[in-house]
């Protein structure tokens, strides 16, 4: 499913036109973005929540030189599905 199947099934549950649907559906992403950037956690009550993990610095090699290189710690952005939604994908 892409952004364009979330508007139109949007617009068709609702009755509103795919103008409208879009708007809300851009302001729900927006608003999820900005409340990331912020380096708030997500959660969505009977979806998942979206959280962040710190990576540690670690060593790798240079795929094309085969030299030692070190990787900086990083955070990592990750979804956790609900109970909820875990149960329906497995039954």
């Amino acid at each position: 499913m892409i952004k364009a199947d979330l508007v139109n099934k949007i617009a068709k549950e609702m009755n509103i036109s795919k103008q409208e649907a879009e708007q809300g559906v851009s302001i729900f992403f927006e608003t999820l973005k900005e409340a990331l950037l912020r380096g708030e956690e997500i959660e969505l009550r009977g979806f998942g929540s979206f959280r962040f993990r710190t990576r540690g610095p670690r060593s790798g090699r240079n795929p094309r030189t085969g030299e030692p290189v070190q990787i900086p710690a990083k955070k990592i952005l990750y979804f956790k599905p609900s109970k909820i939604l875990k149960n329906m994908i497995n039954r």
